[in-house]
């Protein structure tokens, strides 16, 4: 049944692909803004059987999206429900179809651990805020599992001071609930095997985004104090659900 359950959510996959790829290319034929990469996650979200509710309210202005990292389904979920091109590490734009995949989302790929890159990066990061598409980072940097955050890195932060434009930044919280340790991407784990692992697994994922208050960057004196304040409201409404324990938060460094 296991390996059933992989064929039918891969085919369906590729049934979602199909149905949005064409008109996509129709539509970026004609140089206008494609709705349907997001209509695409939507659809590839459900195919994989995550069923996605939503809590709070999505800023409907220019928002700078600051979410928790547990699994790769996390971009298919918040990229379906609200549209936002995401900041990914470089070395996805050269995975097969889904580095290309991930460009026709508008995909800003960056090189973490290079210093020297940093400023060509923000500028990057501010022509995308001017294109009024909502922009995800996950600052942790990569997964974890689950049960808390790990350090903020707040280079890219330096984005938002001052901010380009009426930019607001939203927290949010990525909760799987019990289902956490099942699915969580952690610990060297290969993809192909976590991937080979979701496909897999019985029954369906409830996946909760919880959109928190969002605020004004300008608030906040400096990129570190900025990660710290979104770190903490992501850490409290974790700390609020009983289905995972109380994360233990260590302060944001340098990137």
């Amino acid at each position: 049944m296991a390996r059933l359950r992989r064929i039918t959510r891969t085919g369906a996959l590729a049934a979602s692909l199909l149905f949005c790829l064409i008109p996509h290319l129709f539509w970026r034929a004609a140089h206008a803004r494609s709705p349907w990469p997001r209509r695409f996650l939507g659809l590839a979200a459900r195919s994989v059987g995550a069923r996605v509710a939503i809590e709070g309210h999505p800023f409907q202005g220019d928002s700078f999206i600051i979410a928790n990292h547990v699994s790769w389904v996390d971009i298919l979920a918040l990229g379906g429900a609200t549209g936002t091109a995401f900041v990914a590490h470089d070395g996805i734009a050269g995975w097969p179809i889904i580095g290309w995949l991930a460009a026709q989302n508008n995909t800003l790929f960056v090189a973490r651990n290079r210093r020297g890159a940093l400023s060509s990066q923000l500028e990057a990061l501010r022509a995308a805020l001017a294109g009024h598409q909502p922009v995800t980072l996950f600052p942790e940097g990569t997964t974890s599992d689950g049960t808390g955050l790990l350090p903020f890195k707040p280079s890219l932060l330096a984005v938002l001071l001052p901010p380009p434009r009426s930019v607001r930044i939203q927290p949010v919280h990525i909760d799987y609930g019990t289902a956490t340790p099942e699915i969580a991407w952690h610990s060297g784990e290969p993809a192909g095997a976590n991937v080979k692992r979701l496909l897999e697994r019985k029954g369906r994922l409830d996946v909760t985004l919880r959109f928190l208050e969002p605020f004004d960057p300008a608030i906040c004196p400096d990129r570190k104090a900025l990660a710290t304040m979104t770190q903490e409201r992501i850490a409290a409404s974790i700390a609020s659900f009983p289905s995972q324990p109380r994360p233990c938060i260590a302060g944001p460094h340098e990137s």
